[in-house]
């Protein structure tokens, strides 16, 4: 196994699930005593989460600063991504933050993309599915969308008002869910000659 920056940064995402997971889950006597509430939970979700996105472009830039690229690296980063992901849709549709068909729509495109990937690369065809624009501004509304969902309270902007997180955050899903079926139909038909054969 490689061990290197980069990959450390990565293994740092994916142990960073389950203490983000389990701030939702801080025992609700203690909420009720004032030592995590409810805000303070939402903020250290959004905390960690926002940690857990800044070290996926962290890693990806340091692997290619410092030559430290590695087939290891390139398998786990994705695998990081999609399971801290996962997580925080899982966590969000059962607080009712999200839709679950939304949620099923990002996941299941995560999973069928990853698959057409793997299989794509065994044909050695791998390049002709690799990270487009649409599947990096996807990316960036979804995240977006994830962090205000998981801060969830609006936030006061003083003389400019209030932003209102929650419905700014929905609709950021939903675009979301939109981009994601529409990068997949693009994925899909950049392997199209491959999957028919021809």
């Amino acid at each position: 196994m490689v061990c290197n920056v980069p990959t450390m940064l990565t293994w740092l995402r994916i142990l960073l699930i389950p203490v983000f997971v389990g701030a939702f889950y801080w025992p609700e006597n203690l909420r009720v005593l004032g030592v995590m509430p409810s805000h303070a939970v939402n903020i250290f979700a959004t905390s960690v989460f926002l940690i857990a996105a800044i070290t996926d472009w962290l890693d990806g830039y340091l692997a290619r600063y410092l030559n430290q690229t590695s087939a290891f690296g390139a398998f786990l980063d994705p695998v990081a991504d999609k399971l801290m992901v996962a997580a925080a849709l899982i966590v969000l549709v059962e607080f009712g933050r999200v839709g679950a068909i939304v949620s099923l729509i990002i996941i299941g495109r995560e999973i069928a993309i990853s698959a057409l990937r793997e299989w794509m690369s065994g044909e050695g065809q791998r390049s002709s599915v690799g990270v487009a624009m649409i599947g990096k501004v996807k990316t960036a509304v979804q995240m977006l969308a994830i962090l205000l969902l998981l801060y969830w309270d609006d936030i006061d902007l003083g003389r400019m008002g209030v932003l209102p997180t929650q419905d700014i955050g929905h609709v950021l899903i939903i675009v979301a869910a939109f981009l994601t079926l529409l990068s997949m139909a693009y994925y899909l038909r950049a392997a199209w000659p491959k999957l028919s054969g021809k």
